[in-house]
């Protein structure tokens, strides 16, 4: 008798325990009633390449990629999507049926999504954005806006040449802003991104004022541990709209979670508890 296997999904990485992902879809497939399973991988570096291709012999239909992975992950893809081979770095593998293998980013949807439902009336037209970091997390962020129409994108990092970096990539709209003017370069800006670490669990605080700040701007953090950063803390205590990190991790995990497992996930407040707890 022919049996059909579940759909399988999972994250790869090195180390790969401290994902919240395996959490994320499981409380997904559970909602659901979806008869399938998300596995955590750890993969070592030099099994890397020979695990990622065995999978789809064993039944998975895809994964995601964290750290270290996500740009050596590009070279094994037989098609990338456009914003994966603009950002450089892939964080969702689709296995499809003909054998091959399609790289995307969603880590820039994600972004988006997360301003999307908590910001209302939030639009990358409204005005300037302030870009804190230039580095992975940065570049599919300045992307994202770039494609939801962002009139300007101010640029601070702590070395001025990644983010001169970013300005020959992504052109006209970018500005360079040295680290020390970071602060008044929000003068104008509508919405204040960290991408940096720093103010993630076991991470210097970031240091920086909020007084240039339009008191209709939108500040948001892309680390959720903690959940309040000391960046949100300030920009809140300015009289600011914060967002956290938390709901750009939840919504970067849709696009996957539809194409394994065929069902277009809800993100709400019972995956964010979900997620917290894990």
């Amino acid at each position: 008798m022919k049996t059909t296997s579940p759909p399988l999904a999972g994250v790869v990485g090195w180390p790969i325990g401290y994902s919240r992902s395996p959490a994320l879809h499981g409380h997904w497939l559970k909602r659901y009633g979806i008869a399938g399973y998300y596995i955590p991988m750890d993969i070592a570096p030099q099994d890397f390449e020979n695990g990622v291709r065995s999978l789809p012999r064993l039944g998975f239909r895809g994964i995601n990629v964290t750290l270290p992975y996500k740009q050596t992950v590009l070279p094994l893809a037989d098609k990338i999507s456009d914003r994966a081979a603009l950002i450089g770095a892939a964080n969702t593998l689709i296995f499809r049926e003909d054998g091959g293998i399609y790289a995307d980013n969603t880590d820039g949807y994600g972004f988006i999504e997360n301003l999307r439902q908590n910001a209302a009336g939030w639009s990358a037209r409204n005005g300037p954005c302030l870009v804190l970091g230039a580095g992975g997390a940065a570049r599919g962020i300045v992307s994202a806006l770039i494609t939801e129409g962002a009139p300007e994108i101010r640029i601070a990092n702590r070395t001025r040449q990644r983010a001169e970096i970013l300005k020959d990539q992504y052109g006209a709209r970018i500005s360079v802003i040295d680290w020390n003017r970071a602060a008044d370069a929000m003068d104008g800006a509508m919405t204040i991104i960290n991408t940096t670490s720093l103010g993630m669990a076991g991470q210097p605080e970031l240091n920086i004022s909020f007084a240039a700040a339009p008191a209709s701007a939108i500040a948001t953090d892309i680390v959720y541990n903690p959940l309040v950063t000391p960046f949100l803390r300030e920009a809140t205590a300015a009289g600011l709209v914060t967002v956290d990190g938390l709901g750009m991790l939840l919504h970067q995990a849709v696009p996957g979670f539809r194409q394994w497992f065929d069902h277009s996930p809800e993100v709400d407040a019972a995956l964010r508890q979900a997620v917290l707890a894990a």
